[in-house]
């Protein structure tokens, strides 16, 4: 299994800038790149949390080095308040929003249309699979999915080929060949793509998990307290962005606290890690920090 590449990681570490005594929540653990970097950089604590149970391995190894100061949670991130506890304040919250290489490289997932395996895409604690959703939902309904969480303009026509070509789905391979099918490739990205992203983001609910721990972080900030997020595609940016956007406007239920943008502008890969880790090629990192 190919090792999980933490992105961004000296740019993360710089920003969020770890301090003696310092408590920080990495809300996607993974393989514990950025847990490990800023345990390593001060005398801190981090609280970690990953809804993917396959990781608490890597937990376990992070633990035995720093077992005073480090706790892991298998949980959502976006039940931020209950892992830490509303009484806990924090220095620092860090979100790598994007699929771990775990998850990617594993075909039983079924995140890949590369890969033959079930049709899941579950990054863990789901109630339903990828396959449920394009059983059970309407055509209609499919298509507003494939839309709205892959930008997929051929919507409609994926939703329709998917439906009538139900029974002859049964692995990531065969739903990727009946959208392929039916939309003919441009560049270099495949046909399936957006439909798989679609399927994936709606499975996990990623976009109201963004969008709770982003809300629900802001009330556990210390003073100087950072969110700091990398994001991978354009809809978690754009929250992402928006969030930020408008805790700096000082909305009516943030107004005992300020904040100042720590990027204007997303911070991208250098072209040297590009090289090194291709899967960062996306990647966007913004950042915000209070004030008072």
């Amino acid at each position: 299994m190919s090792p999980h590449i933490p992105v961004l990681l000296k740019e993360v570490l710089a920003m969020l800038s770890p301090e003696d005594g310092g408590v920080y929540f990495d809300g996607t653990f993974g393989g514990g790149g950025y847990t490990r970097a800023i345990l390593e950089a001060a005398n801190c604590r981090v609280i970690a949390s990953d809804r993917d149970s396959f990781v608490e391995k890597f937990a376990d190894e992070v633990k035995s080095l720093y077992p005073s100061r480090f706790d892991f949670f298998h949980e959502k991130f976006g039940n931020i308040k209950s892992i830490c506890g509303s009484e806990q304040k924090l220095d620092g919250v860090i979100l790598d929003l994007g699929v771990s290489t775990f998850q990617l490289t594993d075909p039983e997932r079924g995140f890949s249309f590369n890969l033959s395996g079930p049709v899941d895409m579950g990054m863990g604690l789901c109630d339903q699979t990828a396959m449920d959703v394009i059983r059970k939902y309407k055509k209609q309904d499919l298509a507003n999915i494939i839309y709205e969480f892959g930008e997929e303009h051929f919507s409609r026509r994926i939703a329709e080929n998917i439906k009538k070509n139900i029974g002859k789905i049964h692995t990531t391979e065969d739903l990727a060949r009946v959208i392929r099918s039916c939309v003919k490739k441009t560049g270099k990205t495949d046909p399936a793509t957006k439909t798989f992203q679609s399927l994936r983001i709606f499975v996990n609910k990623e976009l109201d998990e963004l969008k709770k721990v982003l809300r629900d972080s802001v009330d556990l900030l210390n003073p100087g307290g950072k969110i700091i997020a990398v994001s991978f595609h354009s809809l978690e940016d754009r929250i992402v962005k928006l969030f930020f956007r408008e805790l700096i406007k000082t909305r009516p239920e943030f107004r005992e606290k300020s904040f100042t943008l720590l990027t204007k502008k997303p911070i991208i890969p250098s072209a040297e890690e590009i090289a090194v880790n291709p899967k960062s090629r996306s990647a966007k990192l913004r950042g915000i920090s209070v004030v008072c």
